[in-house]
């Protein structure tokens, strides 16, 4: 399973919860796309413009064909604040299937990260939207280029399965009023073997994690989760506190912040062979918008965030409170959501009313 080692790296718990109900096969599939940001965020992507030949391997997605000039204003400066859309997507076919047992199909998406990278380069922001709020869906171009209609009060995760990520960044601009500069969808199977490429991932864990249906047990203290008990770890629900979804958040937010040191720590730039390596599974599960789409562009993003420290990375969970038609449902709390976005928007500091979410995790 994982193995004890020296002093790890912590990151403080973000706070909510959302009522149980979900069953396992529903499982948030969010670390996946955690870990492309890592990479980026981190400084591998400054090794990448040796491999040219790996631009092949991703996918794009034309993200000003498929939303129109409806959005919000695109900042003018070059060097203005950026906003990047992660998310964590699983098709439940081929390799996902066998990562989850073969019993669910479809596509999906459970991740969603609002990262936003201050416009001197210095300080960014991470912003998860729990995949259980409850949305309005604006009128989308589908993935396979139909009309997708708008919807009142839909599930956040649905929005990916019915129309695609480009539906998703519109869905969140409406709600946030942030204009996405950058969209980077990263295939859940992915992940377990990025992870493994980097020789693991330290965290240290304060209370047991004992998940009898995950078949994961971690005890308080050190350990070097390897990918297939990171996976494990950030797929935790019913074995850690009291079982929620939106607790479950914190946990893959910590692992974030320590993948992010993993990823600094290492001298990938030593090792070109370990690099590519990365790159090419990173690469494989990688979709992005088109102006990110080859190695070159994103060397030049990751490059340009060499200032910013994972031990400085603010980890926030979009403020939320229980449905009060369906209590097992999250709306964006108000004032709180406002005042978050609103900070975003300006690049300025998120205020502590803003990081207040009536719904919490026990």
């Amino acid at each position: 399973m994982s193995d004890t080692v020296h002093e790890a790296d912590t990151a403080e718990q973000a706070p909510g919860r959302r009522a149980r109900g979900a069953g396992r096969r529903r499982r948030g599939r969010r670390i996946a796309a955690l870990v492309l940001a890592a990479v980026v965020l981190g400084g591998a992507g400054a090794a990448w413009w040796t491999y040219r030949g790996l631009d092949a391997n991703i996918s794009s997605v034309d993200l000003d064909r498929a939303l129109g000039d409806d959005r919000p204003q695109k900042a003018p400066s070059a060097m203005a604040a950026t906003n990047l859309l992660v998310l964590g997507s699983d098709s439940r076919a081929g390799d996902n299937a066998q990562l989850d047992g073969g019993a669910v199909g479809g596509a999906r998406s459970d991740t969603a990260l609002v990262v936003h990278v201050s416009a001197d380069r210095s300080k960014a922001v991470a912003v998860s939207i729990p995949r259980d709020t409850l949305v309005d869906r604006p009128s989308c171009t589908g993935a396979g280029g139909g009309e997708v209609g708008p919807a009142s009060r839909v599930m956040f995760n649905s929005v990916y399965s019915t129309g695609g990520s480009a539906c998703v960044v519109k869905t969140v601009e409406k709600m946030s009023g942030v204009r996405i500069d950058h969209l980077m969808e990263i295939d859940f199977a992915g992940f377990k073997d990025l992870v493994d490429e980097l020789g693991g991932v330290t965290v240290t864990v304060e209370e047991p994690i004992r998940d009898t249906k995950g078949g994961f047990t971690l005890e308080p203290g050190t350990h070097r989760l390897n990918g297939t008990d990171s996976l494990k770890f950030v797929r935790t629900r019913y074995g850690y506190r009291d079982g929620s979804d939106l607790g479950r958040i914190g946990l893959q937010q910590q692992f974030m912040v320590a993948l992010l040191k993993e990823v600094k720590r290492q001298d990938l730039l030593g090792s070109p062979a370990k690099t590519y390596r990365i790159a090419e599974s990173a690469t494989k599960a990688l979709t992005t918008d088109e102006e990110l789409a080859s190695l070159t562009a994103l060397a030049e993003f990751g490059r340009s965030m060499q200032g910013i420290d994972p031990a400085t990375m603010d980890t926030i969970m979009l403020p939320v409170a229980y449905d009060k038609a369906d209590p097992n449902r999250v709306v964006p709390a108000q004032p709180q959501a406002g005042e978050l976005w609103k900070a975003i928007r300006e690049d300025t500091p998120v205020p502590a009313s803003a990081r207040r979410s009536p719904a919490k995790a026990g």
